[in-house]
C-alpha cells in the first residue's frame, strides 16, 4: 500500500531518506541507515551482526509502503554497539497496619544496535 506526499509535508520527511519502524521485544522503533537504538536484550555479542525482520512500515525510493502486519521481503541489519543493563527501579510494596514492607530492585537488560542496512523486498 503507498501513501500519499501528505504524510511527507506534513512530518517533514526529507526526499531521499529510508526508514523503517520495526518491532523488536513488543515495541516499534523508527530506524535509519547509521542510527543508534536501545531496545530490549536480544542474544549476540558486541561486534555481531542481528537482523530484524519484522518490518511493520517502510520509507524508500518507492515512497510509503505499509506491511498488513509486515511488509513481506524487508529486512533491517544491524551491529550489536552494547549489552547492558539499565539503571535500578525500586519496587516497593506495603499493606497498611500488617507490618508488611518488602523493597526489591529490578535492573531491565538492554541491546544498543547501530542500523547497517534497510534491505526491501
Amino acid at each position: 500500500m503507498f501513501c500519499s506526499g501528505m504524510y511527507e509535508e506534513r512530518y517533514g520527511v526529507r526526499n531521499g531518506l529510508m526508514y523503517a519502524i520495526v518491532e523488536t521485544g513488543g515495541k516499534q522503533y523508527r530506524v535509519e541507515h547509521g542510527s543508534l537504538v536501545q531496545v530490549e536484550s536480544l542474544p549476540g555479542d558486541v561486534g555481531g551482526t542481528v537482523e530484524l525482520s519484522q518490518v511493520r512500515l517502510l520509507h524508500g525510493d518507492q515512497g510509503i509502503v505499509v506491511g498488513q502486519p509486515l511488509v513481506k521481503g524487508a529486512k533491517v541489519t544491524a551491529e550489536i554497539v552494547d549489552q547492558g543493563r539499565t539503571r535500578s527501579i525500586i519496587v516497593f510494596k506495603k499493606q497498611r497496619r500488617k507490618n508488611y514492607r518488602r523493597t526489591k530492585g529490578h535492573r531491565q537488560g538492554f541491546t544498543r544496535l547501530r542500523i547497517t542496512g534497510i534491505e526491501t523486498a
